[in-house]
């Protein structure tokens, strides 16, 4: 059983609409270009797969993608999209759900690994990843990095969204690094607010890396986002890339 909130039907029904802005070609251009150049000639595997927001486009562009997913809404929401022969997606949590063959490239992207919000099923993500992977192939995650620097003392919650239709902001438990999100997004008809909120467990870069060691794996390298840029103390997020090394002879 995993600790990971199960994503209901309502949620998955307007999911996309609420992600319209990062699903356009414009914005996923880096990230699926970053995919792509790391899949290779290979197959790709993404974890918590969604709705396709990722994989179906990055299956349009040429790579094998298949998905493994817990929640049935959003898959379903996937398979109006594509078709399960040409991206096949297995309903279970992105710890333990082994797919058949091997991948050169999996990946978890949009903080999704926050989702397990325990540090040793983190781990068996980890592990799993590197289960799949081919010797050579490469794990990416795409995570946030924690804003506890905007935390003066005694407070516990720091905005990340104020606009017109949506205010959001994260409240932190620091001892069991848990943070939990809250969403208020105004009406389509201008009145009233819907609530909505989520529980994540936050993980530092370096408590990654060490995740990543006790799967087998070697950090390849880390950078500030999809495009590249150099990954410093200011950046907001990190793109972080581990390797399964080759066999030896």
């Amino acid at each position: 059983m995993t600790s990971s909130e199960l994503w209901t039907r309502a949620t998955a029904d307007r999911y996309d609409a609420e992600e319209s802005e990062r699903s356009s070609a414009a914005f996923l251009e880096p990230a699926l270009a970053f995919l792509a150049d790391l899949a290779g000639d290979g197959r790709a595997l993404e974890f918590a797969i969604g709705t396709g927001r990722v994989g179906v486009p990055l299956r349009e562009r040429g790579v094998p993608v298949a998905g493994i997913e817990l929640s049935e809404p959003m898959a379903a929401v996937l398979r109006r999209k594509i078709d399960e022969e040409k991206l096949p997606v297995t309903i279970g949590d992105m710890a333990t759900t082994v797919v058949p063959g091997d991948f050169s490239l999996v990946y978890l992207v949009y903080n999704t690994i926050t989702n397990l919000l325990t540090q040793d099923e983190q781990v068996e993500c980890f592990r799993n990843a590197a289960r799949h992977l081919a010797p050579g192939g490469r794990f990416v995650i795409e995570l946030g990095v924690p804003p506890l620097r905007f935390l003066p003392p005694g407070q516990v919650a720091v905005p990340f969204d104020v606009s017109e239709r949506h205010l959001g902001f994260d409240t932190f438990d620091l001892v069991e690094q848990i943070l939990v999100s809250h969403h208020f997004t105004r009406g389509d008809d201008g009145d009233g607010y819907r609530r909505d909120s989520s529980r994540h467990r936050y993980a530092w870069p370096a408590e990654l890396d060490l995740m990543a060691r006790l799967a087998g794996l070697e950090l390849e390298r880390r950078v500030a986002d999809w495009s590249g840029e150099p990954f410093t103390e200011n950046s907001a997020k990190h793109i972080s890339v581990w390797r399964k090394p080759s066999l030896r002879v």
